[in-house]
């Protein structure tokens, strides 16, 4: 049985992020749209939906400062250890492409 390309347009790293902002957005403008709304209930499903963005927008650049963090990592180990990590790339090619060639 063949394998199709499961992998969609929403899956990417791009369009989450895209997706992500969207929705902040969207957020921020039911914020304000509401903003003159006196219900309690209304006043209470606002607070959470701001500090809902708040955690997230938080969360957000802490991702990003660790994924920047790391990338900054792997650099210096390649530049400082370019054939072991040869070596190592090597190895995890050879070992996927082994698994890969067994599932068929």
């Amino acid at each position: 049985m063949k394998r199709h390309n499961t992998t969609s347009h929403f899956e990417t790293p791009d369009a989450l992020r895209h997706d992500a902002h969207t929705l902040a957005e969207d957020a921020k403008a039911l914020l304000e749209a509401t903003a003159e709304i006196t219900d309690v209930k209304v006043a209470e499903a606002r607070k959470r939906l701001a500090d809902a963005l708040e955690t997230g927008q938080e969360a957000y650049e802490n991702l990003r400062e660790r994924v920047i963090m790391g990338a900054k990592a792997a650099d210096r180990t390649v530049h400082e250890h370019p054939y072991p990590t040869m070596a190592v790339v090597f190895g995890v090619g050879a070992l996927v492409g082994f698994l890969l060639s067994r599932r068929s």
